[in-house]
């Protein structure tokens, strides 16, 4: 586990690293440099977890459940947001059943934290929790990725699933994502990317969710431009900044959700 800098959560915890790519919101995925960059450190965790290709550094299609990674929790003494696997994907068909249901019940003993599973596998996701889950543990947020409108239909898989908080993160939005119904949606995330490779993000795409956050009564949190910028000028991410219609916006979700 590891603090954290992405400005929506405390801290990391990767019980599972390692992915495949599912769709376009993949194709610069910052979790496999970083896996490429971990494994040339030497943690033997990220070993063989990336491959070279024409395109660059992809996914081997290798995963690792890391069961010594289940007792990280119960050392933090400190309340904190907990984002679950930064570099991979908790719901990927690869993992087992036993293995989730083990990070489960470290979430169920160690409730003075929030965690915060996010995957772009959600129909899974609703399928192991109305089945293999008991009763809805209230500091667990479950959300999905929708990069564009060829993703949104991941948010009726998310709205099947018993959560005291429902999220989608809208990053890297890469496209307009049109008409979403947010019902039962407490939170939305938005950012662009980031990375010499990144495709732009576009103002009226942002107005677009915002508006529709509005009217839903779903707490709005825009992350980022990063390497694109309102103007559509290319900089740095610490450049573009995150301010949009002259403010920041750090809407949180009632964690009383329903």
């Amino acid at each position: 586990m590891a603090e954290s800098s992405i400005e929506w959560t405390d801290a990391t915890w990767n019980p599972v690293v390692g992915c495949t790519a599912v769709s376009a919101g993949c194709t610069h995925c910052y979790a496999v440099a970083m896996a490429k960059r971990l494994e040339a450190m030497g943690m033997t965790k990220y070993a063989g977890l990336t491959r070279p290709s024409g395109a660059g550094t992809v996914w081997s299609g290798a995963l690792r459940e890391d069961w010594t990674a289940l007792a990280l929790p119960q050392r933090w003494r400190k309340p904190r947001r907990i984002f679950v696997n930064s570099m991979g994907d908790l719901f990927h068909e690869q993992v087992n059943d036993d293995f989730i249901s083990a990070v489960w019940q470290t979430m169920r003993t160690t409730p003075r934290h929030s965690y915060q599973i996010l995957t772009k596998r959600p129909q899974r996701m609703a399928a192991f929790v109305a089945t293999q889950v008991g009763a809805v543990l209230p500091n667990v947020w479950l959300g999905t990725s929708v990069e564009d409108a060829r993703v949104v239909d991941r948010l009726d898989d998310l709205r099947a699933v018993p959560a005291q908080i429902r999220f989608v993160s809208f990053e890297p939005l890469i496209g307009p994502v049109g008409r979403v119904d947010l019902t039962g949606i407490h939170w939305a995330i938005v950012g662009g990317e980031s990375g010499r490779h990144a495709r732009p993000i576009r103002e009226a795409w942002i107005a677009e969710i915002h508006g529709q956050c509005r009217q839903a009564g779903t707490a709005f949190f825009f992350k980022q431009w990063g390497t694109w910028g309102k103007d559509n000028k290319r900089r740095s991410k610490k450049a573009n900044g995150r301010t949009y219609r002259g403010q920041v916006w750090d809407e949180m979700p009632a964690e009383t959700g329903t």
